[in-house]
């Protein structure tokens, strides 16, 4: 079938803090600056660093939010954002996650139930429907229980707004990256479904854990994943216990899956890469990160007979983008494939593009070490 190539001109801004180099920009409240980041002050058990407000210069649609945090078991962070239009909050704070690390003690969740006439929360994801927003706020509060000797530490923040999808630019007029034409990157390749049943108290496996074996597969090609002994608990240890170890530690207890697009880049945050979520507006953008060595992970939403090589139906799927033909087709890791080998999938351009943005609107993790560059942004820069 033949699908409409998607516009390329859409208004999406990323936003991101380093803490402690951005403690300033914003207040803190209880907090300390360290070398690791920002943690409580001496006794305290709650503190928190609010982030200045973000113009964007657009009417925004949706903000998701991203961070980077380290937590004992007993600690957990609650990240919060609100609307913002000219020089005011337009918005009540909302808060989009209650997140620790780790499981013994606290429950990671997202925070479901929230509406009003100003915007709503959609899992990772708040959305506005009645309010003018054109910027965005954050605040994390770090928590721990009285007479914990640790607490969290909190290094990064940022936000991805995005507003309506606009027509005044085609596909065609975006020039394509030629350094990413013919370049396919040596990611792992880890199929899902060899979890198939496994672990239901975390989504059980198969179907459901496209977005931590994904994430598995990144932190791998980066030589970053978990070592042995952190899975060791993994019992049958099975195809691929570090797979089951992400999962477990993406798992958002309230969505009842670990496809949570924050708590994955934040798992990820926890093995020494930067990790964020952002939205693109088409591969051409895509294609720069290829160019410059970063696959990316996306998210993308189509029935069986859309994509020629992906013949299955789903409402949401994560993929890792590893390359480009040398006639610009995409080159996949998907998950949703039987076994290891057959992972590695070739789709036409067109189409993939077009249930990548209307699926998910272009969703992409981005996780790369400090030490390699992000490509250079666009004008409206998105990362």
């Amino acid at each position: 079938m033949t699908i409409a190539a998607p516009p390329t001109r859409r208004d999406i801004a990323y936003r991101g803090f380093h803490l402690p180099a951005d403690t300033t920009a914003g207040s803190v409240d209880g907090l300390l600056a360290t070398d690791r980041g920002l943690t409580l002050d001496g006794a305290v058990e709650r503190g928190t660093w609010t982030a200045p407000p973000v113009r964007v210069g657009f009417p925004v649609a949706e903000v998701v939010p991203s961070w980077i945090a380290d937590t004992p078991d007993d600690c957990w962070i609650e990240v919060e954002l609100r609307g913002w239009h000219d020089d005011a909050a337009s918005t009540d704070w909302y808060p989009l996650a209650r997140w620790a690390a780790g499981d013994h003690a606290v429950r990671r969740t997202s925070v479901p139930g929230q509406r009003d006439g100003d915007a709503r929360v959609d899992t990772d994801t708040l959305i506005v429907t009645g309010a003018t927003v054109t910027g965005w706020q954050a605040r994390v509060i770090l928590c721990r229980p009285a007479g914990s000797p640790t607490g969290p530490v909190l290094r990064g923040i940022g936000a991805v707004a995005t507003g309506a999808t606009l027509t005044d630019q085609g596909y065609e007029q975006e020039p394509d990256s030629v350094d990413a034409r013919g370049r396919v990157l040596d990611v792992p390749r880890y199929s899902q479904r060899l979890h198939a049943g496994q672990y239901p108290q975390w989504g059980g496996g198969g179907d459901s854990w496209c977005s931590p074996t994904c994430t598995s597969m990144v932190l791998a090609y980066w030589g970053a994943e978990p070592a042995p002994e952190r899975y060791a608990w993994v019992e049958p240890s099975g195809p691929r216990p570090v797979v089951v170890h992400a999962a477990r530690h993406c798992y958002d207890h309230a969505y009842a899956g670990a496809g949570n697009w924050p708590f994955n880049t934040a798992y990820a945050g926890l093995h020494g890469v930067d990790a964020f979520v952002t939205r693109l507006r088409s591969l051409v953008e895509a294609e720069a990160f290829i160019a410059a060595g970063i696959p990316l992970i996306v998210s993308a939403a189509f029935r069986a007979d859309e994509v020629p090589g992906l013949a299955y139906d789903t409402g949401g799927h994560l993929m890792v983008l590893v390359g480009f033909t040398a006639d610009g087709d995409p080159v996949l890791n998907d998950p949703y494939a039987p076994d290891d080998d057959a992972v590695r999938r070739t789709v036409p351009r067109r189409q993939f593009e077009a249930v990548w943005q209307r699926g998910s609107g272009g969703v992409a993790y981005v996780l790369r070490p400090a030490s390699v560059p992000l490509p250079p942004p666009p004008a409206q820069a998105n990362w």
